[in-house]
């Protein structure tokens, strides 16, 4: 049970920050751990202090994952 109430509280982190669960935290709903660690590292990467904007963050994200080939 410990597993699903994890599982159940990411996704609603996951809702409350984008409106929805995107495909990619769905997959990684099959490991809590591993969501709970990739969500906890976008939010430092995106929302922790740093000299970039936030608009500068997603132009990045979004250059590295067109140069990596990946939807995501």
């Amino acid at each position: 049970m410990p597993y699903i109430k994890q599982i159940k509280r990411e996704l609603e982190k996951a809702v409350a920050r984008a409106g929805r669960v995107w495909n990619i935290v769905q997959i990684m709903s099959l490991n809590p751990r591993t969501m709970k660690a990739s969500m906890e590292m976008y939010g430092a990467a995106m929302f922790a202090e740093s000299p970039l904007s936030r608009q500068q963050r997603e132009m990045l994200a979004v250059i590295v994952s067109n140069v990596n080939h990946c939807e995501y």
